[in-house]
């Protein structure tokens, strides 16, 4: 049974993550990666999703080495058929923080500095109130927690689902107007045209033209347009 979930995200805090750096200046982008969104809702590593993993790959709260595992993470998604999408902002507001740090070494050698620069950067952040919205698929029912912690600040989010309905599988030419991870789209379907979103670890697409693939078409409960969903999507992890 193929179900379609739209998700809606409002933000409660500030959320922040470093999509770009230039300079001393530290950008979020007003996307939310479908990585990222796996492991907020608590999919990765789950009991209550079938998705665990081997301990040596295990997921928890406290992780001995800050390194990726998004294949060995990601892979039992597939396995159950739960694939989410990046998640897109329906209206957003950003706000600029300038912070400041200093040198926290108890005894050092006092001298005398070159030049009297303060050490500072500044955060480009996305704003309270914000929403973003982004799609689940699933083969069976998914109950989705309503509070969720997003970016370096772990900010609070509240999450709104909704459950499509009138759900068709077609076969033709599509657009998606929104954002996709090119990787678990690419070998479905024969892209044609997109614009890319360049951030870590996989750079995103939206606006894309699809030649004579398989969708979903279904009823967008946010808007008045109906929506075409590529239809087989999965998490991929090499081109």
């Amino acid at each position: 049974m193929l179900i379609i979930y739209c998700c809606q995200l409002e933000l409660h805090d500030s959320l922040y993550y470093a999509t770009r750096e230039i300079g001393r200046l530290y950008e979020t982008e007003p996307v939310i990666h479908n990585y990222a969104l796996c492991y907020a809702l608590g999919l990765v590593d789950s009991k209550i999703y079938s998705t665990t993993v081997v301990e040596k790959h295990s997921y928890r709260y406290f992780c001995p080495e800050q390194v990726p595992k998004y294949e060995e993470h990601l892979t039992p998604l597939n396995e159950q058929g739960i694939y989410l999408t990046p998640s897109f902002a329906v209206n957003y507001t950003g706000t600029l923080n300038t912070w400041k740090y200093a040198n926290n070494n108890y005894h050092v050698e006092m001298e005398k500095t070159q030049k009297n620069i303060p050490s500072f950067g500044r955060a480009k952040e996305i704003a309270p109130e914000s929403r973003f919205e982004f799609f689940v698929i699933s083969q069976k029912q998914l109950k989705l927690p309503k509070w969720i912690r997003l970016g370096k600040w772990m900010s609070k989010c509240e999450l709104t689902i909704q459950e499509v309905s009138k759900i068709k599988l077609k076969t033709g030419d599509f657009t998606f107007p929104h954002l996709l991870n090119p990787l678990d789209v690419m070998f479905t379907h024969q892209v044609v045209s997109y614009d890319v979103v360049n951030m870590p670890p996989v750079s995103l697409i939206q606006n894309v033209s699809i030649c004579q693939g398989q969708y979903y078409e279904f009823d967008n409960p946010n808007q008045t347009e109906k929506l075409r969903l590529p239809a087989k999507m999965q998490y991929r992890f090499k081109a």
